[in-house]
């Protein structure tokens, strides 16, 4: 008798779904002209803001960073610093219905939506958009700018690559139109160039 409640004991365990974590992951991205400095995402139920994200590191302007809260909770807190010292804040984001959180783009600057292709929205006139590659072939350089503007500005990769299936957020600022010029550099060294491309009314561009 001991032992069959023992075993069923055992199957109800077994039988009981583990809690869910909380999908409150979220990609942080820099949508204003100026680097990050700091960032803190904590709980809004909380008052202390915890650490820094960041730690050493700056968030440069057009570039994002995944976030994996150290809580499970959906509803979160987000503040940053800019270079310079002026902070914004985001309070009562429900991390768990998002994708990403768009600082610098004004109040239109939540991305929303489930996975990397989730729905922007963005201000009037906010030429930012979601850089895929669509290509077979991995992108080394990726230069964004302005058709305003004469010159093609840093590599929007940095030190890093943009592989074929990935994608990268492209802050622009905005009230300079939306027309765009856009040059990849692949890793045989062969560039391609669009210039003129519209994209204040899509979130996301492919690169084919």
């Amino acid at each position: 008798m001991r032992s069959l409640m023992a075993a069923l004991a055992f199957w109800l365990a077994a039988a009981t779904p583990a809690p869910a974590a909380a999908q409150n992951r979220f990609w942080l991205a820099n949508q204003s002209g100026q680097a990050i400095e700091s960032a803190y995402v904590s709980p809004s139920r909380l008052s202390n803001w915890g650490p820094d994200i960041l730690g050493s590191s700056v968030l440069p302007p057009g570039e994002q960073v995944h976030v994996t809260p150290q809580a499970p909770d959906c509803v979160l807190d987000i503040r940053v610093r800019y270079q310079g010292g002026r902070e914004e804040e985001r309070r009562n984001v429900n991390a768990c219905g998002l994708s990403r959180v768009a600082f610098g783009g004004g109040a239109g600057a939540t991305v929303r939506g489930g996975g990397a292709g989730g729905s922007i929205s963005r201000g009037a006139g906010d030429p930012s958009f979601s850089f895929a590659n669509r290509t077979e072939w991995t992108i080394r350089e990726l230069y964004v700018s302005p058709s305003t503007e004469r010159g093609w500005g840093r590599d929007r990769l940095g030190d890093d690559t943009l592989d074929p299936g990935h994608d990268r957020w492209i802050g622009l600022p905005s009230g300079r139109g939306c027309a765009v010029d856009m040059k990849v550099v692949y890793m045989n060294g062969q560039s391609r160039e669009r210039r003129g491309v519209e994209t204040c009314s899509r979130a996301d561009y492919g690169w084919r």
